[in-house]
Parts: structure tokens; C-alpha cells; sequence
């Protein structure tokens, strides 16, 4: 069981989203000796156009795997299949024994709305779990001493844009991750079974330049070639004070 001072997990819907939203501030919080953790919800069986769900399932997670381990991290999959993540009794079990075998101070996430509903279920999943895995009774696996709801914030919506309005979000922080830019890439280049479907269909690396494309958006609001947007959760109970605004001033 790790620290739990110093343990952060990014809790996101598929493989590649963790690089995308927040990669840069991982990158950072590894370097102050955090314990990185990413999961996902969803097995990433739907990103192929010609593979089976099984080979395409084993090869993300693999990818997974490997973008994580480039900064010390540790990947974990719930494995619930694409499209087709919810928030229902099963899978929020899941989502609480997977926090309390983590036991997370700081945690990363979708925000409610989102370009897809696998990203706004895990949004709901995450929202339970931060706040129920501290709860003795919630989970049969063991209770460290002195766990307590963690700190939650939501990164960017894909693009930063509002579905259901077409407006850009407003974020509460934003962190320059102008010198993490390249490894951040690095790790995102390791899900390979995307990047190379887009390289056949645009002709370019629009898998990274994508990402760097919003990062660069990002970075003006704060006079950075390259940043990060999030927004904290200030619901009651939750931690009130801007930790990442402490740990990456």
C-alpha cells in the first residue's frame, strides 16, 4: 500500500485519454515523487477498424501499460467494453475496490460533460468512488488508516469545448507543462494502434499534433508555450484548498 500523501490516480475512460488531458502534470507530480497511477474504465476494444475486440482490448492495454511505466506509473482497467461504460451497481463496486487498493489523496478525471457518455459515466464512476472509498463499509478489501476523500479535479472536455453548448470551459488552473511537452508525447505516441490509424487516415501525425495543438490553446491563458486546464471539485466534504495549485504554482 502506497503513501496515500502521495498517491495520485488518473481515472479516465480509455486508454490514451490520461496522455491527452493530463500527461504533463503526471509527468510533473512523478518528478516530485508521486506515486502515478492511471486507469481507465473501458478495455479500448473498439479502436480498431479491423481487429477483434479481444486482440485490440490485449494490445491497448499493453500500450497502457507502457505509457505509464515511461514515468514510473502503474496502468489498471476496469475492462468494461467501449460504448458501453454506465454507471450501474457492478461497475461502481469495481471503480470503489479499485480506489481503495490505490487509496488516492489526489485524483484526476473527466468532467461531467464531455464529447462522449463513456467519458461522462466515468465521470459519475469517479465522482462515487473518491467520495465512498474512504467509507469503511463500501468496499470488503482493507482500509488504511487514515484514509479521507481526496482531492478531485476534472481535466478539459476533448478540445475544451462544451458538447451541449459549443462554449469553451472556463478552468479553474491552468499548469505549464511547456518542458514536459515532449515526454508527454512520448507517452501518448505509445498507444501506437491509434496513432498509426490516423497516420493512414490523415496522412500526418495528427495523433500528437493534436494534442500539442490544444496544450499550445492552453498555454495562452497563462503566457506558456504549452499547459494544462483543470477545474476542482468543491463539493461538500471534498478537500477545499487548490492542491495542485500548491504542488505546481
Amino acid at each position: 500500500m502506497s503513501d496515500q500523501a502521495n498517491v495520485v490516480l488518473c481515472f479516465m475512460a480509455h486508454p490514451d485519454d490520461a496522455e491527452i488531458l493530463c500527461g504533463g502534470v503526471l509527468i510533473r507530480l512523478a518528478e516530485l515523487g508521486w506515486d502515478v497511477h492511471i486507469a481507465t474504465t473501458a478495455a479500448g476494444d473498439c479502436g480498431s477498424e479491423k481487429l477483434p475486440r479481444t486482440e485490440i482490448a490485449a494490445i491497448r492495454k499493453n500500450e497502457g501499460i507502457a505509457a505509464a511505466q515511461l514515468i514510473g506509473g502503474t496502468y489498471h482497467t476496469l475492462a468494461e467494453p467501449d460504448v458501453n461504460v454506465v454507471f450501474d451497481k457492478s461497475t461502481n463496486r469495481k471503480a470503489i475496490d479499485l480506489f481503495r487498493q490505490i487509496c488516492p489523496t489526489l485524483v484526476i478525471t473527466h468532467p461531467r460533460e464531455d464529447y462522449m457518455l463513456d467519458h461522462e459515466q466515468t465521470h459519475l464512476l469517479a465522482r462515487s468512488a473518491a467520495f465512498s472509498f474512504p467509507i469503511p463499509n463500501a468496499s470488503s478489501l482493507p482500509l488504511a488508516p487514515g484514509t479521507h476523500i481526496p482531492h478531485l479535479y476534472y481535466a478539459d472536455p476533448i478540445e475544451g469545448i462544451n458538447p451541449y453548448t459549443g462554449e469553451p470551459v472556463t478552468p479553474t488552473i491552468t499548469i505549464d507543462v511547456s518542458r514536459e511537452i515532449e515526454k508527454k508525447a512520448q507517452m501518448l505516441a505509445c498507444h501506437a494502434s491509434q496513432r498509426e490509424w490516423l497516420q493512414a487516415h490523415h496522412g500526418m501525425d495528427e495523433y500528437l499534433e493534436a494534442m500539442k495543438r490544444h496544450s499550445a490553446q492552453r498555454g495562452t491563458l497563462i503566457g506558456t508555450d504549452y499547459a494544462e486546464s483543470f477545474r476542482q471539485h468543491l463539493g461538500h466534504a471534498f478537500p477545499q484548498n487548490d492542491l495542485l495549485a500548491e504542488l505546481l504554482p
